[in-house]
C-alpha cells in the first residue's frame, strides 16, 4: 500500500509518499513557508505524486499531523487530508506531533522513554510521556517547566521538542536530547500512520484556544423586526 503523508503542523509545508509493505520513503516534497500552508499544500501534493509515479487511485491511505502545533496549520493539514480521504474512499489518519516526535527521538535512543515536549509560550509546555515501549504514558497535556523537569527526571527520559533544552537547561542533570525541532520529520508520520491503520477521523489538537478571539461586545444584537 501507498500512503500519502502530510505536516502542516509547524512551519514546513511537507509531504510524503511512503511504501507500508517495504516501509520506505518513495519520496517527499517540502517547503519552509512559516506561513501561507493553504495555498501551497495541494502544489506540493502534486509535486511529490508527480516526482514518485503514484497517481491519487494508487494511494491507500493519507496521514496528517494532528499537533500540537500551528493553530491555522493544523486546520490545513487535517481539512486536507480529511477531504482527500472522502473523495478517494481510503481512510486519513492522524498522528500528534509528540508521538512522532517521540518515536523519532525512540530511534536514536532505544529502549528508552521519552518525553516529547514543545515550548507553547506563556510560561506553558505541551508534553507527552512514552515509556520504553513507546506506549503513551502521560498526555498529550499543558504542563509547567517544573512539571516537565519532574517528569523527565523520574525516568531519565530523553528528550525531544522545543522545549528539550528548556528543560535540560533548568536542571542540572546530564539529559539526552532527540530532535528539538517543532516538529517530526515527515516520514516518521507516514510509518506511525501505516503502523496504526484505520481508525478515528483525525481532527486537530488543542492543547489551548486560539489567540485571537473576538472583542466582547463585538456581535451586534439581531435586530428583530
Amino acid at each position: 500500500m501507498k500512503l500519502l503523508a502530510i505536516d502542516c503542523a509547524a512551519s514546513l509545508c511537507a509531504a510524503c509518499v511512503y511504501d507500508a509493505a517495504a516501509g520506505s520513503e518513495l519520496g517527499r516534497q517540502e517547503l519552509d513557508l512559516g506561513k501561507g500552508h493553504a495555498e501551497h499544500l495541494m502544489s506540493v501534493i502534486d509535486a511529490v505524486l508527480k516526482a514518485t509515479g503514484t497517481g491519487y487511485p494508487g494511494l491507500g491511505a493519507i496521514a496528517v499531523s494532528s499537533g500540537p502545533g500551528s493553530f491555522t496549520g493544523l486546520r490545513v493539514g487535517v481539512s486536507a487530508a480529511r477531504g482527500l480521504a472522502l473523495a478517494l474512499k481510503i481512510p486519513a489518519i492522524g498522528v500528534t506531533t509528540l508521538e512522532a516526535l517521540a518515536a523519532e527521538a525512540a530511534t536514536m535512543f532505544p529502549d528508552r522513554p521519552v518525553l516529547a515536549a514543545l515550548d507553547a509560550g506563556r510560561d506553558e509546555i505541551h508534553a507527552a510521556l512514552y515509556d520504553k515501549a513507546s506506549a503513551l504514558t502521560y498526555g498529550p497535556s499543558v504542563a509547567t517547566l517544573p512539571e516537565a523537569v519532574a517528569m523527565a527526571l523520574k525516568l531519565s527520559a530523553v528528550l525531544a521538542g522545543t522545549a528539550a533544552a528548556q528543560i535540560a537547561a533548568s536542571v542540572d542533570h546530564p539529559f539526552d536530547i532527540g530532535p528539538t525541532s517543532a516538529t517530526a520529520d515527515i516520514a516518521v508520520y507516514a510509518r506511525l500512520a501505516a503502523a496504526k491503520g484505520a481508525g478515528e477521523k483525525p481532527k486537530p489538537l488543542y492543547l489551548r484556544g486560539a489567540d485571537a478571539k473576538p472583542q466582547a461586545g463585538f456581535i451586534l444584537p439581531r435586530q428583530v423586526s
